[in-house]
């Protein structure tokens, strides 16, 4: 009979998280890895199968503890009015915190879109349906917000608003001003 697990498994995902946050997939090495999570990579492939397992494992970890809750305003079953308008500030707001992993390092999941590994098709699948669920969150926020325009409004109003909002987190890593200036344009056009 094997040996019990003897760590966190969620706390070795979140630390494995980070690296990757910061260093991306390719980079992250396996001592990179080891060191953040303190498993060795016995332990890292018995408990994930690969560098690659872990990886999913993160994005899963991001999607459901970084992404989701910051969405879920916008997906209760009554949105408020200002929802919207709170989660863009509260986006703009985590990105002009210098530095955090947002302010620092945009979004692991687009991050991820830029490199080889968005060629894994598990991996673009994730990657794509971030972004659906970003666009019907948003979908949602602006019904509430301004349901004076109408449905194909909102709809025209939520492509623009989360391209801005992929964008934005894109733009975090290299050029954090003008991250904060698109996340202000896309307040400006939420209420014009």
């Amino acid at each position: 009979m094997g040996r019990a697990q003897a760590f966190d498994t969620q706390e070795a995902i979140r630390a494995a998280r980070t690296v990757f946050w910061e260093h991306g997939y390719e980079d992250a090495s396996l001592p990179d890895l080891e060191r953040a999570t303190g498993l060795s990579r016995s332990s890292i492939y018995h408990a994930f199968g690969s560098k690659r397992g872990l990886f999913d494992a993160a994005l899963t970890s991001y999607l459901g503890e970084i992404i989701r809750p910051r969405l879920l305003p916008l997906n209760a079953p009554v949105v408020e009015p200002d929802a919207i308008v709170d989660y863009f500030t509260g986006l703009r707001d985590a990105l002009a915190r210098r530095g955090t992993l947002p302010s620092d390092n945009g979004c692991l999941l687009l991050n991820a879109a830029g490199s080889p590994i968005s060629n894994e098709e598990a991996v673009s699948l994730t990657i794509a349906g971030y972004r659906k669920e970003l666009s019907a969150s948003l979908l949602r926020g602006i019904a509430a917000h301004r349901p004076e325009i109408g449905r194909a409004t909102h709809e025209q109003l939520a492509t623009v608003l989360s391209s801005l909002v992929i964008a934005a987190m894109t733009l975090a890593r290299v050029d954090n001003p003008q991250a904060l200036t698109t996340l202000d344009t896309a307040l400006i056009l939420l209420n014009s």
